[in-house]
């Protein structure tokens, strides 16, 4: 039993060593990126990014999803939105160390700089409002934008999100979003009760819906079969809050379009209370439709069509 106990601290010593020197390397590198001016930092992530991505065991991963997702696209064109993925998530990373610069909305100006916002009536009417409300996103573009507009506004946004595994890297990433963002809840057991109390004293919140959520309710993405979180519709049927899509648009030149659309009209059962299975699959249905128009804006590399045992019988069986 002791030999065991010392295997088990050894092996998550070495985990810990790991992701100490991963996070320097790492910290190291953004440092140096912050030397340059933003557009080449920036360009030069990208750059890298389109040569090391294919390399990785999640260019795959990535090739495979796009093929089922698009098959009647070629295989020149699979493998280029591919490239673009990681160009994409290379500008995200790089854009991290450049936040405070990258979002030069001012409200009072006619002129235009890196930030372009479709909606602003929606984001006034969300601030003005004493009422619960839930935004969600996906992982495009620089997603991270939008809860930095949304308190431009004078939004009180707490925004959902999920830790990197990396305790190193999580520090540096969420005491840069702190900084700009407002607050932000770490995606974590018992979560829901703390929206919950902020959606019970009329606050908003922000949630990312296009992550694989174990055991989560049967949906489809892109015709395929998969688990989808039911926290946002269960919080919405609970509250009757109004629900608003939001996205970021990367354009030409490291500039960002950030859009907010129309309250959805959310599905209702009979008895009137809001369907959380159909919502579930009207969120994936908004997302899909925001890849389709630029796939490589989106992380092909995550398994969202990974299910869980429950779920694969429940596939094959309505095969």
């Amino acid at each position: 039993m002791k030999s065991r106990d010392r295997l088990y601290h050894w092996s998550r010593a070495l985990r810990q060593a790991g992701y100490w020197l991963t996070a320097q390397v790492a910290l190291a590198i953004m440092r140096v990126l912050r030397f340059l001016p933003a557009d080449k930092a920036i360009a030069f992530a990208d750059r890298t990014a389109r040569r090391l991505g294919p390399l990785v065991g999640r260019h795959r991963v990535a090739l495979d999803n796009l093929r089922k997702a698009y098959p009647e696209k070629s295989e020149d064109e699979i493998k280029a939105i591919a490239l673009d993925m990681w160009g994409n998530m290379a500008r995200l990373a790089a854009e991290y160390v450049f936040l405070d610069q990258l979002f030069d909305f001012d409200l009072n100006s006619s002129t235009s700089g890196r930030v372009e916002v479709d909606g602003i009536p929606l984001f006034k009417k969300i601030a003005e409002e004493d009422r619960p409300h839930i935004l969600f996103t996906g992982h495009l573009g620089n997603f991270e934008l939008l809860p930095i507009a949304g308190a431009a506004y004078g939004m009180k946004v707490t925004s959902l999100f999920r830790p990197p595994n990396n305790p190193y890297i999580a520090d540096y990433i969420n005491s840069t979003r702190r900084s700009t963002m407002g607050d932000l809840i770490a995606s974590r057991a018992g979560v829901s009760f703390t929206l919950a109390r902020i959606l019970d004293n009329n606050g908003t919140i922000g949630v990312l819906v296009d992550q694989k959520f174990r055991n989560g309710l049967p949906t489809t993405f892109f015709g395929r079969t998969c688990e989808t979180s039911p926290l946002l519709p269960k919080l919405a049927r609970q509250y009757e809050c109004d629900v608003y899509p939001a996205r970021c648009i990367r354009l030409p030149g490291n500039r960002f379009r950030l859009v907010i659309e129309p309250k959805l009209d959310l599905p209702r059962l009979q008895n009137g209370r809001i369907d959380a299975d159909a919502t579930a699959q009207l969120l994936n249905d908004v997302v899909e439709r925001w890849v389709r128009e630029d796939p490589g804006q989106w992380m092909w590399f995550h398994k969202r069509w990974k299910l869980t045992h429950a779920n694969r019988r429940r596939a094959r069986k309505a095969v």
